[in-house]
């Protein structure tokens, strides 16, 4: 049941990420992607306060974690969890790793993206 709750989540954020992308986008003007910065933004805000409650307060029951953290946020944005999983790194003075975490992510997704869209491009 816990697996269905999850999922539950899941749905809920990956609709809430089209309603934020979509209005942000729309508010907008030029090709700057505004509705993914405001939706990773706003994920990053969010998983931070929801850890601090769910894990670090006890504040909120743990039977919510899985399906807000991993459920909801986690289909509203993964770079949330790049942003919570690097500062903890960070914070436990594995300053190499943190480092590492954010500049792998961020330069091997781009890396990906650009051979994902060769190997598109060779097969259509």
């Amino acid at each position: 049941m816990h697996l269905v709750f999850i999922g539950l989540g899941g749905f809920a954020g990956a609709v809430a990420r089209y309603i934020v992308d979509g209005w942000v986008t729309n508010l907008g003007r030029g090709t700057f992607p505004w509705g993914t910065l405001a939706v990773n933004l706003s994920g990053s805000l969010l998983i931070g306060l929801l850890f601090a409650l769910m894990v670090e307060r006890a504040a909120v029951s743990p039977d919510l974690r899985g399906p807000v953290m991993i459920g909801f946020i986690g289909s509203y944005t993964t770079f949330s969890t790049l942003a919570l999983e690097s500062w903890r790194l960070l914070e436990d003075g594995a300053w190499l790793l943190g480092a590492a975490n954010l500049a792998g992510s961020i330069l091997l997704g781009v890396a990906a993206v650009v051979i994902g869209i060769g190997v598109g491009r060779v097969l259509a």
